[in-house]
């Protein structure tokens, strides 16, 4: 990649995030529009952008995955990655980031938005990814640019710095100073900006904002601040290379702002990425890269109707080729099939990737989302390791016709490449598929999925609780199994002493037969009859922490068998656990929430409503204006929680869980519980 001074050239990728309705989708768009690579500009209600082009995206009109498309800008070519901004999706902006050279987030002047914006932003600061902030929608804002440090500063660790400051029509906002050039500029609908004289108001703002952002650049050069301090007015290229030093080094966050939807401010975005953002060299460097060897990151995984899969891979350095043998961290090897160029949903074979370039790989089976492929003799050493965040909410899936249940495991297989932020987990005893994801959104997205991609309709429910039973006091219960039917018979005699045992302690089986009354060869089929039982208490749940012991019992020479004692053990469980005040035992867990503190209150209420019992609360570590609410909670009152916690903290809070321990459930709620279950047995 040639340097051009302190400017990066050559293939660039940037990723477009921000919070959940920013307008990053139509920024895409406009960015697209404006650099000639699409004829017109389409809009989200029209259903015909590049990104968000998914049926499920289209029907939600929301991001559901992230997009990706291409443009050239002034002899460079630029690949945009449009990411989720919704917290359920949030993993495949995550997992992309690795592989980009910087940022765009885009955001609105809105207080209510700033604990999202800093979600985003936290991520970004973990992944040292450099980063401007795009004020959107300025021509709706109404509050004025000198709110912005106020409001948006506390949701970034880097300092925010003003690039721009408005010029207005009345109280429209019209144009824009850039501050770093020194001119001023006339906004033009669909087309570029005019060039107007720096003048009267609009010059004394400018000198005084100027003047501000040169102090907070100054901050970390010591010749600006010397400059300043003697009043000598820094020439033009030292304010761009402090701009472009410490945004590469995270000093500082760059604020641009303008209107995606009438593509103001889109141009002049483009030029502050061309001059400032780091390029594949810098990317590389921070990566880890060891050159000599074609290496590439893998930032997403693509199941496509016709084309099979596709990997979405940014390369870093070398060449990637049709057939090029590429090992993944592991050492599985695989062929590339092809190369192609993506454009939202649409792909285009086209010919090797050099460094910088980001393109799809065609058919690379053994490759998944976030591993790093290499084309050397030995695999490269891994550059990132994004783990998926702890999932919040599951249901249980079923193919809607059995003929469809060796499909959905397939489809699921392929859902969980895509998404490696979905698992699924086969609950035997239940008889149940379980998927697990961060939101409701996601789910329903996923099973839409499965029925429009796949052609499997499910059906889906709420996954059974894991409720247990118990006992409380002991008893001494015969069970003698015998039948006569012609020939041999069916004869086994047990006399077992039931107790119950602490919580948690499970099960345990004994025996202290004496004079031989059940044969030793026997005393394996009795205990294998009781643990059968125990998986059907009185209650209609799996027994525990239950203690058997057997003490007597006889046989017959002819008539018994293993079979027989095996029957024996059962009935004397079955006979015996009534007698002994079975109790139902729910699941505990512990939760740990993560809200804005001033939703603290809020998350302490709805605990208590959900029977949960609060253990305490602390500040978030790491993170100002956080708390960290600590609650033992039941599992049933888990399973819709992340609903309500959203709902209460405008989309950021959310919790991590472990179980704890089960305790007794008494009363109308276990009374109800036990009914059902009953019915459903019936």
């Amino acid at each position: 990649m040639a340097q051009n001074g302190t400017r990066a050239t050559g293939p660039r990728c940037i990723a477009l995030v921000g919070p959940f309705q920013s307008g990053k989708t139509t920024l895409l768009e406009a960015i697209l529009a404006r650099t000639g690579a699409i004829q017109r500009q389409g809009t989200i209600d029209a259903e015909n952008t590049v990104g968000d082009a998914s049926k499920e995206a289209r029907h939600h009109k929301m991001s559901v995955e992230l997009s990706v498309a291409s443009t050239n800008f002034m002899g460079d070519t630029y690949t945009f990655i449009d990411c989720p901004g919704s917290v359920e999706f949030v993993h495949d902006m995550r997992a992309a980031l690795p592989a980009v050279d910087a940022a765009v987030v885009v955001c609105e002047l809105d207080e209510k938005k700033v604990s999202q914006l800093q979600l985003i932003l936290r991520e970004l600061e973990a992944q040292k990814i450099p980063r401007f902030l795009f004020l959107n929608k300025i021509d709706k804002a109404d509050s004025t640019i000198h709110d912005v440090l106020r409001v948006l500063q506390p949701a970034s660790r880097s300092k925010l710095v003003l690039r721009q400051i408005p010029t207005f029509s009345g109280e429209i906002v019209s144009g824009f100073v850039d501050l770093a050039l020194e001119r001023a500029f006339v906004y033009k609908e669909h087309a570029p900006s005019e060039v107007v004289a720096l003048e009267g108001d609009a010059l004394d703002r400018e000198k005084t904002a100027r003047f501000s952002m040169l102090e907070t650049l100054a901050d970390h050069d010591d010749q600006l601040m010397e400059q300043l301090l003697e009043d000598i007015q820094p020439p033009r290229d030292k304010v761009f290379d402090d701009l472009s030093k410490e945004l590469r080094e995270g000093l500082v966050c760059p604020v641009l702002f303008g209107s995606a939807t009438r593509t103001n401010g889109v141009l002049r975005l483009m030029k502050a990425l061309r001059h400032e953002s780091p390029g594949i060299a810098d990317t590389a460097k921070r990566l880890g890269v060891k050159s000599g060897h074609a290496v590439a990151y893998l930032l997403k995984t693509i199941n496509t109707a016709h084309g099979g899969k596709m990997s979405v891979a940014r390369v870093l350095s070398g060449k990637i080729a049709d057939g090029t043998n590429l090992l993944n961290s592991e050492g599985e090897s695989g062929r590339v099939a092809a190369v192609f160029k993506l454009m939202g949903q649409h792909s285009e074979k086209r010919g090797a990737a050099e460094a910088g370039d980001t393109v799809a790989l065609g058919k690379l089976d053994h490759a998944t989302t976030g591993e790093t492929l290499s084309d050397g003799q030995q695999p490269h050493p891994p550059l990132a390791k994004v783990s998926p965040h702890a999932p919040v909410l599951s249901i249980a899936v079923a193919a809607k016709e059995r003929k469809d249940d060796v499909k959905l495991g397939q489809a699921l297989g392929k859902l969980l490449e895509e998404d490696p932020s979905i698992s699924v987990v086969h609950n035997a005893e239940a008889h149940e598929v379980v998927m697990w994801g961060q939101g409701e959104m996601q789910l329903r997205v996923a099973t839409e999925r499965l029925a429009d991609r796949f052609g499997i309709t499910t059906v889906s429910h709420k996954p059974t609780v894991g409720y247990r039973e118990t006992i409380k006091k002991g008893i001494v219960q015969r069970g003698r199994h015998k039948k006569q039917s012609g020939g041999h018979g069916q004869y086994g005699d047990v006399v077992l002493d039931i107790k119950p045992l602490p919580r948690g302690a499970g099960f345990n089986f004994t025996e202290e037969i004496k004079g031989g009354v059940v044969p030793r060869n026997y005393i394996p089929s009795v205990e294998e009859g009781v643990i059968d039982a125990l998986k059907h208490g009185p209650l209609g749940f799996p027994v525990v922490d239950v203690a058997a012991k057997l003490i007597d019992g006889s046989y017959h020479t002819v008539d018994s068998s293993d079979m027989a004692f095996q029957l024996a053990g059962r009935l004397a469980i079955h006979e015996g656990l009534p007698q002994c005040q079975p109790v139902l035992l729910e699941p505990i867990y512990q939760v740990e929430i993560v809200c804005p503190s001033e939703a603290t209150a809020k998350m302490n209420a709805l605990m208590s409503g959900r029977r949960g019992q609060i253990l305490g609360f602390d500040t978030r570590e790491g993170w100002d204006g956080w708390d960290v609410v600590r609650v033992q909670m039941p599992e049933s009152e888990i399973g819709d929680l992340i609903v309500e916690v959203r709902s209460a903290t405008a989309g950021v809070g959310s919790f991590t869980f472990k179980f704890d321990h089960m305790a007794e459930l008494m009363g109308r709620t276990a009374e109800q519980i036990v009914a059902a279950r009953k019915a459903a047995a019936a």
